[in-house]
């Protein structure tokens, strides 16, 4: 199993660097047009839909990408917009109240569009011409969750959400937020950045943690309502694009709203 992790992990940062380095932009936005389309594959898993109408609900993520595509202007900012509603007005409401989404519930395909669409125009846009935006955007949340993890294990006591991760604790949520302090500095220290000027982007970045610790509890009720333990097996040792990217759905086109305001 670890083998697996290892070699599934290498594979993914392989491809991940390419696109962000080395492709063109509409290169880029097809790589980052098929993650979407086995986002949107998985989701509708998550909502017990059949096979038909996973495939169904990929073909539309992939058309609302195709024309967010072809007017940048137009409808980057709006879905970022949107995401950031969502995540930081309904969906705290939703875990709170504990809702549940049904097979072929309308409310289930416009959730997902909402989680998968922004997270895709983030991706494009910020890798045309901001790619260590974006990679340090992307590393906030890794480390958030190499922080979370570790001082979990070791500290955790107080349980963050028992009745939708057990395993997530309150001094995990410590951790991730000194660990992106440290990543900051380091990197306001890599970048020339005075860190007295980076101290004023600690609050910024500490919404963006918190955002993405609701999009990571997000995934995990929906998965527990789904009765399963990963989104899909299409990584081996990892489960599926959607864990490994809940946080990041969450963060990631806010994160693009604030870095690109109305410049998409």
């Amino acid at each position: 199993m670890l083998k697996a992790r290892v070699i599934t992990a290498l594979a993914l940062l392989a491809v991940f660097l390419v696109t962000l380095f080395v492709l063109p932009e509409p290169a880029a936005a097809i790589v980052f047009g098929v993650l979407a389309a086995l986002l949107a594959w998985e989701w509708a898993g998550l909502m017990r839909i059949d096979a038909a109408g996973r495939f169904l609900f990929a073909g539309v993520v992939v058309v609302s990408c195709y024309m967010a595509f072809d007017d940048p202007e137009f409808a980057y900012v709006k879905l970022w917009a949107a995401s950031a509603c969502f995540w930081l007005v309904l969906a705290p409401l939703w875990l709170w109240r504990g809702w549940r989404l049904s097979g072929n519930d309308i409310a289930g395909y416009l959730t997902g569009w909402i989680l998968i669409v922004p997270t895709w125009a983030a991706l494009v846009a910020l890798q045309d011409g901001h790619p260590w935006w974006l990679f340090g955007v992307m590393g906030l949340v890794w480390i958030a969750d190499i922080c979370a993890y570790f001082a979990g294990r070791r500290w955790g006591r107080h349980k963050l959400a028992p009745a939708i991760s057990p395993g997530k604790t309150w001094e995990g949520v410590g951790g991730a937020l000194v660990g992106v302090c440290i990543y900051s500095l380091i990197g306001a220290w890599v970048a020339g950045i005075s860190p007295l000027d980076k101290l004023g982007w600690a609050p910024l970045l500490l919404a963006l943690t918190a955002v993405s610790v609701v999009g990571d509890l997000f995934e995990s009720m929906v998965k527990r309502q789904a009765g399963v333990k990963d989104s899909s097996q299409l990584l081996p040792g990892h489960g599926g694009f959607l864990d490994r990217l809940d946080s990041q759905t969450s963060m990631l086109p806010l994160a693009a709203l604030l870095i690109l305001g109305t410049t998409p």
